[in-house]
């Protein structure tokens, strides 16, 4: 077969995710290199290229393969390691290593001539700002729950007292933050006007009107393969208290389904997994797409249909 077929997928060696994907691709007997660049690059792997006019050419070499990256089928972006330069550099040393990493080795490993790309690395991360997400949502047909991003204290405050249905705050990016040494995890949760402090003109902050939902749902879309599921949860934020939540299969209308194809193409991305709060009417308001969201979690049928579908998208590459 060559390495032509081959699949390389750019992850850390703890995910499991991942592993549920590559045993199919594996059974299929279909070549795959595993790669976690941000660590591996530092512990015995190699990667080259080179460009000169008319030709460009390169070998990625870890500690079982070796591979050809101009003739790489598929690259899934996983979830790799940050870039942050060999552990026995120090100070500015180590960051200049780390920067010079991102910069050469992840843009040799985001443009590899033909392959496809779920998603593209650079997409992935411009599909992750929260504003871009809300306005190409009303662009591509959704419902989107009115919202305001601001750092005006007054602004925030007035926006929160004129929805008397109640509104959320929601962090812009989940950044990683500690209370007394511990991970703490900023969770979307209902504010009252009378709450909002001058700290607001600290850094931008999203609030939006909450809705009046009868549950949750999220549409994992891998191209135009759609997986629905309805989230029943009595938390306002189900990622808060996964014990508590149910989870069934539920069918995506083809309004929403019609909108989840134009946003996908708009922000050039092949999977995306959107999240949604639906009222009691079956109105289906966006609320968030992650480009790399995690889906394992989902019920059985829907962790295997999802795998499939990425199996088989990684196995076409460009040839679909």
């Amino acid at each position: 077969m060559g390495d032509r077929r081959s699949v390389l997928v750019l992850t850390n060696p703890h995910d499991v995710t991942a592993d549920v994907v590559l045993r199919l691709l594996l059974a299929r007997r279909v070549p795959v290199v595993r790669l976690d660049p941000g660590a591996d690059l530092h512990t015995g792997a190699s990667l080259t290229a080179m460009y000169r006019s008319g030709e460009q050419r390169g070998r990625l070499r870890t500690a079982s393969r070796e591979l050809d990256i101009t003739r790489v089928r598929s690259v899934w972006v996983r979830r790799p390691s940050p870039y942050e330069g060999p552990p026995g550099l120090r100070g500015q040393d180590r960051r200049f290593a780390s920067e010079q990493a991102l910069w050469g080795a992840g843009g040799i490993l985001a443009s590899l001539p033909g392959a496809l790309y779920v998603n593209h690395p650079w997409s992935n991360r411009a599909a992750e700002f929260k504003p871009w997400q809300l306005s190409a949502a009303q662009g591509c047909g959704f419902l989107v729950p009115s919202t305001v991003i601001t750092d005006h204290p007054e602004e925030a405050r007035a926006f929160v007292a004129s929805h008397q249905g109640g509104a959320v705050y929601k962090p812009l990016w989940n950044t990683r933050y500690r209370i007394d040494g511990q991970p703490h995890s900023v969770w979307v949760r209902e504010v009252h006007a009378v709450e909002i402090t001058e700290a607001v003109s600290a850094c931008p902050h999203l609030f939006q009107a909450k809705v009046d939902k009868a549950f949750d749902a999220r549409v994992t879309a891998v191209g135009d393969r759609l997986f629905g599921i309805r989230i029943d949860s009595p938390a306002l934020d189900w990622r808060h208290r996964q014990d508590l939540m149910t989870c069934t299969p539920v069918e995506v209308p083809e309004p929403v389904a019609c909108a989840v194809a134009a946003y996908l193409a708009e922000l050039r991305l092949i999977y995306g997994a959107f999240d949604f709060a639906v009222t009691a009417s079956g109105e289906w308001y966006f609320l968030e797409c992650n480009p790399n969201g995690q889906w394992a979690w989902q019920p059985a049928e829907t962790t295997t249909a999802v795998a499939l579908a990425l199996a088989d998208r990684l196995e076409e590459g460009t040839d679909s």
